[in-house]
């Protein structure tokens, strides 16, 4: 039987060049997730046990999170506190390549979203939040229109929490620099986004301003009346599971229909419509398929749970026609995928092997492969290679066979095939930051160490599940 062989997938998506200024109101999404087995003897809940606790950026810091995913340069302005959810905001700016420029307050709170999650529902929110210092908000507002220049395209995040008192300010400022402002809008009135490129509000908040449409007509007629009122370029308008239709200041308007995937999560996905709309047009794509293009990252966010934030690459396996088996690569679309990740600053991890009979403690070993890094990339030996190595009576399953089995798997990102003994070439070809093994091995025992540790990246061994082998499973069998 041939090799399996994948279609070439289109390049990835490169926004490396946009720069996007995001202001707003800063979050941060704490989660505590565990165990709800037993309601209190003391009234009828549940009680949560927490076994494990998540910090995530959220608001328009979580906009931010959604720019420099895409690859963009994402500066982010607003306010947090001289507190504990403060240095954490700071912290988690710094590892997600975030460039700070919000004001500390010395009164309030910084803004926290506690989330309850048992079986992957949310079982609870509390919100921890406090008003903001005249001062702070001057400041915040004199710093966001220092940073316009050096950006091409301005994100105004609006949840309505105290950060944006003087919008207006900001969009007289970017419009004398011709520099398009999107604001996600929050309130009864949009008065204060007048002169503002783009408004994208969901339909519940369109409504909210406007009043409930009673059809399609009356929506189309209400789009224009706000488009008339506030002097908008154009509005865009979210409309969960119906999609999201662009309203043009020339009367025209554009439709664009879900894309039918699972519902996991809704938080923060308008976060990710606005970032990935506000990214496209910093790189130059016009706005209508900046709209697709946020479409389909809206559609791709919602099946995470928590706030979350989507690579150039998810949008790209979901843009290409042909469907190609999840995971599985030619080498010219992973190297290519590979230097594009790692310019993003995304860490590699390559592992190898036959992976004949896939077995537990193979699963366990890929999981703590991932762990390791961003990305993992399983290289397989093809029929030919496990049959020079193992003998002529394996392998038991083909190789089309176990880069299925083994693409399905969460850890998983990329499977491909070689047919030489070892992976030397791919790691050549590759350059992974992180080569992994199993077994009872001397970093220097490892086949492929020295070009992996010479390109600058390392090694690790990791300690695989004693009395569990596909040669023992093999034999068991044989034996029966």
């Amino acid at each position: 039987m041939s090799e399996p062989t994948s279609n070439q997938e289109p390049t990835p998506l490169d926004f490396r060049g946009a720069k996007v200024l995001v202001a707003g109101d800063i979050m941060i999404d704490q989660y505590w997730i565990g165990d709800t087995s037993r309601i209190s003897p003391e009234a009828p809940v549940p009680v949560l046990k927490v076994e494990s606790q998540e910090h995530r950026l959220g608001g328009a810091a979580n906009a931010a999170v959604n720019c420099v995913s895409l690859g963009a340069t994402a500066t982010l302005a607003g306010i947090h506190a001289d507190d504990a959810a403060g240095k954490i905001y700071q912290d988690l700016c710094q590892q997600h390549r975030i460039s700070m420029l919000s004001t500390c307050c010395q009164s309030g709170q910084t803004i926290t979203k506690l989330r309850m999650i048992s079986n992957g529902q949310q079982l609870m929110r509390t919100d921890f939040e406090q008003d903001f210092s005249t001062a702070a908000q001057q400041s915040a507002c004199d710093n966001i229109i220092a940073a316009i220049a050096q950006h091409d395209v301005v994100v105004i995040s609006d949840y309505n929490k105290g950060t944006l008192t003087d919008c207006q300010r900001i969009i007289e400022a970017a419009n004398a620099q011709n520099k398009p402002v999107i604001v996600d809008p929050k309130g009864q009135s949009f008065h204060q986004y007048s002169g503002a490129f783009l408004l994208t509000p969901n339909m519940l908040e369109f409504e909210t301003v406007m009043g409930p449409c009673s059809s399609e007509q009356d929506l189309f007629t209400k789009a224009a009346q706000m488009i008339q009122q506030l002097s908008l370029q154009a509005l865009l308008i979210t409309r969960s599971e119906k999609g999201m239709t662009l309203f043009l200041a020339d009367g025209s308007h554009q439709h664009f229909n879900a894309e039918a995937r699972e519902v996991f999560d809704v938080t923060g996905a308008g976060d990710t419509v606005i970032a990935t709309l506000a990214t496209a047009m910093a790189a130059g794509m016009p706005l209508s398929d900046s709209v697709a293009l946020a479409n389909t990252a809206a559609s791709l966010v919602v099946g995470k749970m928590g706030t979350s934030s989507i690579t150039p690459l998810e949008l790209n396996h979901a843009l290409s026609k042909p469907q190609l088996k999840p995971g599985i690569i030619n080498l010219a679309t992973l190297a290519e995928a590979v230097k594009f990740e790692q310019g993003l600053g995304k860490t590699i991890t390559f592992t190898n092997g036959c992976f004949d009979i896939l077995h537990a403690g193979h699963v366990q070993y890929l999981q703590e492969a991932k762990q390791l890094g961003d990305r993992l990339i399983v290289a397989l030996n093809s029929d030919a290679s496990v049959k020079r190595l193992k003998g002529q009576e394996r392998p038991i399953n083909t190789l089309e066979d176990r880069m299925a089995v083994l693409s399905s798997l969460e850890a998983v990102d990329w499977v491909i095939s070689f047919d030489e003994d070892t992976p030397e070439s791919l790691l050549h070809a590759l350059q992974p930051d992180i080569l992994v093994k199993g077994g009872d091995y001397d970093i220097e025992g490892v086949v492929g160490a020295d070009i992996v540790i010479g390109n600058g990246g390392r090694v690790a061994v990791l300690s695989l599940q004693e009395g569990i082998s596909t040669t023992r499973i093999i034999d068991s069998i044989k034996s029966q």
